[in-house]
């Protein structure tokens, strides 16, 4: 080896084994890097690294020793793929495993030891008697508990090799090696130990408890041998005040009887049923249910699923099972059930206990045919001669039979648990099903019987329960009979149409109307599918078309749309009766205006938006239901052209166009082109929507409403995609009927510009700016810039100057914006101009027609301008959005406030305007920063918070602005619990708390009131230096609020209030530090003694200002 190689090496060992280098770990990684460099290009050999490092190796310098140990340990991992011979690794092994008796050292023997106990037999690996030689230095000198975390983490990995790569060795220490592992884990608290202890899968997320958990479940069920030990320890754990200790016991319980076996767990069966029985018990709640599905008890739950694996591991012998029936408690119970008479009679104690017992034969029924037998052979036919016998009784009244009829109930639905729909055939000689079908007809009546007679809900419930589980058994299920089912059918056909002014028992026998029917759908049973149909479906159709006047209609509807929700094939049959009283009630309105009539259509219509068109959507086969409907609405607009004059009813107009929007926003692009089409030629047809007219005022007749109230709702839910032919005449057609005063065009004229492709040959959005700008806003000149907007130069002679079509177009212009802004076009800043001039220049124009002469007139206009800020930037449910396939292009909204509030900023800052003009630029300004996200807010709250506080206190002295003040005001709140923001407020606190102090008494609004109060709460925990000035005058407005007439006023004020005494708690320590600070020069606080220095840095803590 050259000089220069070795000079090197020793360089790079003296830098890592330097303990003055150790506030280097940068330097002591570039030597470690450098030394393993060598020896992986065999520069050096082991062998020579070795003896030049044997000082540091054996010195007495304890430090340097352990450093001198850990280089050569950690250049062994570095180096692991570099193969060694055998000499040199028996060699080393042999000195790290004598180095584990050095404590001082032992990082570097565990690290070492490990690296070559992880090598591979390529790369020369230990032999046995080697890994036997670590086991044994590892035994007699290391104690695990007594070491860092690090080190323990190092002795697990070691314990965890020896164990997975060296078995043999293992095994020949018999049991002292086990003592040492069970000695080195117990009392382990950290995760990362825990995992390897587990031997859990190592990964770079946290540990968590859930993993633990089942590592530990899994060492537990490792071998029937721990069965001893372990179900003791488990049951011992069981009876915890702690209900997590429960619920893990309960687990660990559940997993481990199936791992050891039904013979092994046996022994246990009596200790196991006392636990459990004792659980379910105690922990079930007294709401009585069937089944265990609803019980909301993760303890309940657990030990039911417990008790149902030691049944079905128990299915020949049946000795678990026969503790649960020969219990005292239980049967004691049962034999007792005519005491369960009337529900609201039965304590909540015996509720509980009838709620346990339920519950435990349910999951013991259910867990198999044979322990189904058992439990039916044992007590089934003393409950139906129990529930027998008190129906023959002179005095029977329905409600005096719940304690039978609940445990029956819960028995017929395990048993309906073990019937399986894809089973075709069923044994006669099950006990269960003979037992079944020699009691089916009394179950019938007597569940019947209950159903009809009973006035109390819970008994009903349970009535209408059996007679559903009965008719829900699969048709080839000989138990029960065809005609059985049809009966149950029948009498729930009569419950829907002649008790329905029961709401409670109506809508649990449609319910199980609704899940008979998609059961047997799931089925391949032809027979009761037929049957179905024809007493249920079939008679549910005829409800609509009858003339039965004492059902009400909302309730006819309701019943046919969910029984059509249960299959495909109902549902086509339904929509076409549907669609058929649809067009009737609608055909009876238009002539005559009939009530009935009105009523029937608006339910109808309702069902198809809410109901039928979602779920259409969620399934692949819809028949292009939405789109047939929307052209049989179209259809009838264009055969009857005679309406009657005194139409008024705007409920079903708005209802109708819900349906519509909501059925075009379902159909496909090319449905939507042919809904468009026909409701365009229908339009154009109509004398009131002559493309060449000019937009003068003229009244629409009702058709002429009903025809562009619709086509409106067609625009607003076309897809982007959906090609239109004629979209220059709709756009004209929209804004004449906008010019008239109907607002919902104004929603159709923004979802147009919304969508208007950008490629269009004919026509682009540019294009239609030019016609709507040039129709509603006059350009002048006055010696500007001809292309200067001018300042709200409406069109008014053009609507006939009347005041309501200028607020129309105002409101058409927002949405306009609104479609614009969504879909971040380049011509919003068209309309935010025009609306900006509007607020800035006083809402005068040139008005030389003499439109808006009088100053109401114009305040009304700029109300109507301010407002506009909010259409543009609040969400809406009724246009662009994504259900109706809106173009939004993400953080629309920041982008609109960046662009309009360095505007209205300076507007609001700079003008001289009177109180009520000034006004309306704050109404704006707060309908921007109102409905822009909080995030946005808070980065230009410097600007925004003074702002915000003169707004509340312009805006709050007009009723009008109610709804305007309280949205400000909850993004002030919303301010003040943002960290940032509260800075901002600390800088601005007495302009806040003597706005927020003037609040508390605001008249109009008393979420407003209560919203102040929560922010003067909020501004109690400010800085005291900030906010203690205050104290006095926020106590005394909040003394006035005591006396709020509404008591969560009052209520905020209280707590408030004790707020903001509290802060008094901490002047005495500020005053006394001021004290000290103020009567002490400047070269004597050094001399301060410990006390002041105390009181002086609690103020500090407070940011007592000095």
């Amino acid at each position: 080896m050259a000089d220069s190689t070795t000079s090197t090496c020793v360089k790079h060992i003296e830098t890592y084994v330097d303990s003055s280098s150790s506030k280097s770990p940068s330097l002591q990684d570039a030597s470690l890097d450098a030394l393993a460099k060598l020896l992986m290009n065999d520069m050096i050999t082991m062998e020579l690294l070795v003896r030049e490092m044997e000082m540091y190796l054996t010195t007495t310098d304890n430090i340097i020793r352990a450093r001198g140990i850990l280089l050569l340990a950690e250049l062994l991992t570095r180096i692991s793929s570099k193969p060694l011979e055998n000499n040199t690794v028996h060699s080393l092994i042999g000195f790290f495993a004598d180095r584990l008796s050095d404590w001082r050292a032992l990082r570097g023997a565990l690290v070492g030891c490990l690296a070559l106990m992880r090598r591979k037999t390529d790369t020369g690996a230990i032999s046995g008697s080697d890994a036997n030689a670590v086991a044994q230095s590892f035994m007699q000198n290391l104690q695990v508990q007594s070491l860092g975390q690090h080190d323990r983490k190092l002795c697990f990995e070691i314990l965890e090799c020896l164990i997975d790569s060296y078995p043999h060795t293992v095994m020949s220490m018999e049991d002292e090696f086990v003592y040492v592992i069970c000695e080195a884990i117990d009392g382990e608290k950290d995760p990362q130990c825990l995992l390897l202890t587990f031997h859990l899968p190592k990964g770079e997320d946290e540990v968590k408890r859930e993993e633990l958990s089942r590592a530990l479940m899994l060492a537990f069920a490792a071998t029937p041998l721990f069965e001893p030990f372990a179900i003791p320890l488990l049951l011992e754990k069981l009876s915890s005040s702690l209900p997590s200790a429960k619920i893990e016991s309960l687990k660990y319980l559940s997993f481990c009887t199936v791992k050891y076996g039904g013979n092994i767990i046996q022994e246990q069966h009596n200790a196991l049923w006392s636990s459990l029985k004792d659980a379910i018990f105690t922990s079930v709640p007294s709401s009585l249910t069937v089944g265990p599905g609803s019980q909301d008890n993760k303890i309940a739950d657990e030990a039911l699923v417990l008790l149902q694996k030691l049944i079905q591991q128990d299915n020949s012998s049946f000795s678990f099972l026969k503790l649960i029936l020969k219990d005292k408690d239980i049967n004691m119970t049962l034999k007792s059930l005519s005491n369960y008479n009337n529900y609201d009679d039965i304590t909540v104690t015996d509720k509980q206990r009838l709620n346990a017992i339920g519950q435990i034969l349910y999951v013991s029924a259910a867990a198999s045919i044979a322990s189904c037998n058992a439990i039916f052979e044992s007590i089934f036919s003393e409950l139906v001669n129990g529930l027998q016998q008190m129906m023959q009784e002179k005095d029977y009244v329905p409600e005096h039979n719940f304690g039978y009829l609940y445990i029956c109930v819960d028995l017929l639905s395990a048993c309906r648990t073990l019937v399986k729909p894809t089973e075709i055939t069923y044994l006669d000689n099950e006990t269960w099903c003979t037992m079944l079908s020699s009691f089916c007809t009394l179950l019938t009546s007597s569940f019947v019987k209950t159903m009809k007679e009973s006035t109390h809900s819970n008994h009903t419930y349970f009535g209408v329960t059996g007679l559903q589980i009965l008719a829900s058994f699969p048709g080839n299920f000989l138990p029960v009979s065809k005609s059985k089912f049809e009966d149950i059918l029948m009498e729930f056909n009569l419950i829907i149409t002649n008790k329905f002014e029961n709401s409670s028992i109506w809508k649990s026998v449609l319910d199980a109307l609704v899940e008979i029917g998609s059961l047997i759908e799931k089925t391949d049973d032809y027979e009761k599918i037929a049957s179905f149909d024809v007493i249920v479906v079939e008679r549910m159709l005829s409800l609509l078309s009858s003339d039965d006047l004492l059902m009400p209609y909302s309730l006819k509807v309701e019943a046919v749309s969910k029984i059509g929700m249960t299959n495909l094939k109902y549902m086509r049959k339904i929509v076409q009766e549907l669609n058929t009283a649809v067009s009737t009630s609608l055909r009876k309105y238009w002539l005559d205006g009939n009530s009935n009539s009105t009523e029937h259509a608006i339910v109808l219509l309702e069902c198809y938006a809410d109901k039928l068109l979602p779920w259409f959507q969620n399934i692949r086969d819809t028949d292009n239901v939405p789109m047939h409907f929307a052209l049989k609405v179209w259809d009838q607009l264009e055969d009857n052209t005679l309406f009657c004059d005194s139409l008024n009813e705007k409920k079903l107009l708005e209802t109708t166009m819900n349906a519509m929007k909501h059925a075009v926003a379902s159909c496909s692009e090319e449905c939507q082109s042919m809904i468009l089409d026909k409701a365009f030629s229908i339009l154009s047809s109509s004398t009131g929507f002559l493309v060449n007219e000019s937009m003068k005022h003229a009244e629409f007749s009702c058709r002429d409403e009903w025809i562009i109230s619709l086509f409106d709702s067609v625009i607003i839910a076309l897809h982007p995609k959906t090609h239109g032919k004629n979209t220059k005449e709709i756009l004209q057609i929209i804004m004449r009927a906008l010019s008239n005063g109907h607002i919902p065009s104004a929603h159709a004229l923004g979802s147009l510009f919304n969508k208007v492709p950008n490629d269009m040959q004919y026509f682009s959005v540019e294009d239609a700016m030019d016609i709507t700008f040039s129709k509603y806003i006059g350009r002048f000149s006055n010696g500007d810039d001809d292309n200067e907007m001018g300042v709200g130069n409406l069109r008014l002679s053009s609507v006939n100057d009347e005041l309501i079509n200028a607020h129309a177009i105002i409101v058409g212009l927002a949405w306009v914006g609104k479609g614009l802004i969504m879909r971040g076009h380049e011509k919003v800043k068209d309309v935010i101009k025009f609306f900006l001039n509007f607020l800035i220049s006083n809402g005068h124009s040139p008005a030389s027609n003499g439109s808006i002469n009088s100053s109401e007139d114009c305040q009304d206009l700029m109300r109507a301008v301010a407002d506009s800020f909010s259409i543009i930037m609040s969400d809406s449910e009724g246009c662009l959005n994504k259900k109706l396939h809106a173009t939004i292009k993400p953080l629309f909204k920041q982008r609109f406030f960046n662009m309009v509030m360095p505007i209205l900023q300076s507007s609001i800052v700079k003008s001289n305007l009177p109180i009520t003009y000034k006004s309306m630029l704050h109404r704006a300004l707060a309908h921007v920063i109102s409905n822009t996200p909080l995030s946005a807010i808070l980065g230009e709250a410097n600007k925004l918070i003074p702002l915000m506080v003169d707004g509340l206190a312009i805006l709050s002295a007009d009723v009008q602005n109610r709804d305007v003040v309280y949205s400000l005001l909850l993004v002030l709140s919303g301010t003040l619990t943002d960290k940032n923001g509260q800075e901002v407020i600390v800088e601005n606190a007495y302009m806040v708390i003597m706005c927020l102090n003037k609040l508390v008494f605001y008249q109009h609004m008393m979420l407003v009131r209560e919203t102040t109060i929560q922010c003067l709460t909020a501004m109690s925990e400010l800085p005291y230096a900030r906010i203690y000035r205050f104290r006095p005058e926020v106590l005394q407005t909040l003394s006035r609020a005591l006396d709020d007439p509404k008591r969560s006023v009052r209520q905020e004020a209280v707590r408030c209030r004790q707020a903001w005494a509290s802060i008094s708690s901490r002047s005495s320590y500020c005053n006394t530090a001021m004290y000290i600070i103020q009567a002490s020069k400047p070269y004597q606080i050094w001399r301060l003694s410990t006390a002041a220095y105390s009181c002086v840095f609690l103020a500090y803590l407070c940011n007592f200002d000095f």
